[in-house]
């Protein structure tokens, strides 16, 4: 039965290799061989009956090449191309050595050398026959085993008297080649025995073709463990192998860079990365495989890293440890809920001296870390100025997180700005959940309607502007988190700190910086503005070819009050460009209760002309200078203003003014 290895070779093949004993050639084949290399080189072109073709072919090639049978000499490459090839080809030399001198050993006086796909020899071993950096192809050589295993691109023999130079025909040494290939099939080098015609018989072929086949099989799983090792080094959550003792077998990039550590580890306990209250679980408990358990390690440097830790068993024993990052987490879960701000000081619209202060103030608090409050009536675009203040910060490329304290069920409130661990109360998320604070850890969280926090977060909210750390709900340890807090309020917190309403320490805390909105009653030369603005993204948004509002309209707009302030006037804007029936939105397309309010005087007043409105917007800029100069002290504003303190007050409650907000300004 004819070895399935030999299935390339023709009959003629076959015959030649199988005629060889333990002996070498007889002299008939020698000389017939002589003979038929004689004719070639005389140009010869048909071939004689006792040579095989695929030699006869390669004999015509190295004629029509023009070399020279005499000339033995070894063409070699350059050296810097040499140390290129070695060092590209570093894996495969270490994996065909081995095999090459396991080899060998069946042939003690050979010769086996490695080439790559062009023929530059790379490494041997047995006799100094073939250097490294020689070019064995037959192009460059002429006919030898190497060189036409590389023509044929398969297993080859040759034997000595079938060489074409005469170096090596008189070197009366028999050869076989195989291609090594790897998973895809291309050939990646050539193994070539030589052996005396004594250690050369039929066999000869099986042996070189599973020695080739063996370094393919290990060039192919080494390949694809380097395949493996790639993905998981590009992986982004870290892994960790352990053997069934506990010990690190592998880690990857990520790994290392969580825990800062190198490759030194391998092979220590998993204790080494860092210490932890759950390792014990993570190694007894990682038999039966565990999920996103929240955990908290401390790593050699006094740090903590805070992540989800999943354990995968191994059929043969030990495990694979998952870490996904929290501080990563966050980011993914920022990037899909949009936490970030888009507002800034420039979207921000109006042109009165009070919007302009309030901007200004604002700039001043985006230079700074510090807390800042911001004052307002609802409506008034307290969260565009939160906004503005992080955008202008250094904290711009952080995320922002904005939390409408009012709207929270007071028991959840600290579960929504804290976080919760698995099991801290019936219906808590599994695996625990991260709060608002951490969510918005290296950014700045907005606390919007900060008085209707309830009194338990409150104090949770004191420990975090003084310790800089959050606590989960049912956790045991506090976190870090680096966070900027803006809060805002509707609501007189000065009032609320004395009605026992709002702690007095935390108001004191929030208060560092702050700033007040100005109600649009307090702006009305920026209705013009803003009512235009507002036109122009409702006739995109709503595709309606509205260009502009009659001078009638924007009479109306600009004496009313405007109780619902900023957001008021956008509605308000919306509907008369919804109703709006010419190019012009008329006093018909606006709300009738702004019509009616406008026309109903208070009791015992006329209306207002529009000289009056004007005289109002000047006095109440005159109220505003007065306290800005006098740091809200109240008598000695109405000194300078002539008035009495009451008065003053009767006034300032008329324009929406509180001193507290005038006071605070000199923290600014």
């Amino acid at each position: 039965m004819v070895n399935p290895q030999l299935t390339a070779f023709s009959a003629q093949d076959l015959d030649y290799i199988t005629a060889l004993g333990p002996a070498s050639l007889n002299e008939g084949p020698i000389a017939e061989l002589d003979q038929a290399w004689l004719a070639c080189l005389k140009g010869r072109i048909d071939r004689p009956a006792g040579v095989r073709q695929v030699i006869w072919d390669s004999w015509l090639r190295s004629v029509s090449a023009g070399l020279d049978p005499e000339d033995g000499e070894y063409r070699f490459v350059a050296p810097a191309v040499l140390a290129a090839t070695l060092a590209a080809n570093r894996a495969l030399i270490a994996a065909a050595a081995e095999v090459m001198k396991g080899l060998l050993a069946y042939n003690p006086r050979g010769h086996i050398n490695l080439t790559d796909a062009a023929g530059t020899t790379l490494y041997f071993c047995g006799l100094d026959l073939t250097p490294v950096g020689s070019r064995l192809l037959e192009s460059v050589q002429g006919t030898n085993c190497t060189g036409l295993a590389i023509t044929e691109d398969r297993l080859v023999y040759v034997l000595a008297e079938e060489n074409f130079g005469i170096g090596l025909r008189r070197r009366r040494m028999h050869c076989a080649a195989a291609p090594i290939r790897d998973a895809q099939g291309r050939t990646l080098a050539m193994l070539t025995l030589t052996a005396e015609p004594g250690w050369f018989h039929f066999h000869t072929l099986g042996t070189v073709q599973a020695a080739a086949e063996a370094v393919s099989r290990q060039m192919a799983l080494q390949a694809l463990l380097e395949e493996q090792q790639t993905v998981l080094e590009v992986l982004n959550e870290g892994l960790v192998v352990l053997d069934e003792r506990g010990c690190i077998k592998a880690l990857n990039r990520y790994a290392r860079q969580l825990f800062r550590v190198g490759q030194d580890l391998l092979g220590s306990p998993f204790q080494r990365l860092g210490q932890s209250e759950l390792t014990n679980q993570i190694l007894l408990r990682g038999g039966e495989g565990l999920r996103d358990l929240d955990c908290t390690f401390e790593l050699h440097d006094r740090s903590h890293l805070a992540c989800l830790v999943s354990v995968c068993p191994l059929e043969q024993g030990g495990r694979i440890v998952s870490l996904r990052e929290n501080r990563r987490i966050r980011e993914i879960t920022r990037r899909i809920i949009g936490t970030q701000a888009s507002y800034t000081f420039e979207t921000i619209q109006g042109s009165s001296r009070a919007i302009q202060d309030a901007l200004h103030l604002g700039r001043i608090a985006s230079r700074s870390d510090s807390t800042t409050l911001i004052l307002g009536e609802s409506g008034t675009g307290k969260e565009l100025f939160a906004q503005a203040i992080h955008n202008a910060s250094d904290r711009c490329s952080g995320p922002f997180v904005a939390v409408n304290c009012g709207a929270i069920p007071r028991d959840l409130v600290q579960s929504e700005l804290f976080g919760h661990v698995e099991g801290a109360f019936t219906g808590s998320a599994r695996g625990g959940s991260a709060g608002k604070f951490e969510l918005a850890d290296g950014g700045t969280i907005f606390l919007d309607e900060i008085g209707d926090m309830s009194f338990d977060a409150q104090v949770s909210l004191l420990r975090v502007l003084q310790e800089g750390e959050v606590t989960r709900v049912g956790a045991k340890k506090s976190q870090q988190v680096d966070v900027r807090i803006i809060a805002a309020t509707h609501r007189n917190l000065s009032q609320a700190v004395a009605d026992g309403a709002f702690r007095e320490d935390l108001y004191y805390r929030l208060n560092v910086l702050n700033l007040t909105v100005p109600p649009l009653r307090m702006r009305r030369e920026d209705v013009p503005l803003l009512a235009r603005h507002f036109l122009n993204r409702c006739t995109r948004s709503l595709r309606k070819s509205v260009q502009g509002i009659s001078p009638e309209a924007l009479d109306i707009l600009s004496a009313y009050s405007w109780p619902g302030n900023v957001r008021e006037l956008e509605n308000t804007i919306e509907r008369a460009t919804n109703l709006a029936v010419t190019e012009l939105i008329q006093p018909a397309d606006l709300p009738l209760e702004i019509k009616q309010k406008l026309h109903q005087p208070a009791p015992g007043s006329v209306p207002a002309p529009r000289a009056a409105l004007d005289l109002g917007t000047h006095e109440m800029n005159a109220i505003i200078a007065a306290l800005r100069d006098t740091r809200g002290n109240i008598r000695l504003a109405a000194r300078q203003l002539n008035v009495s303190r009451g008065g003053l007050y009767n006034k300032m409650n008329r324009f929406g003014l509180s001193a507290d907000a005038f006071r605070s300004e000199s923290n600014l």
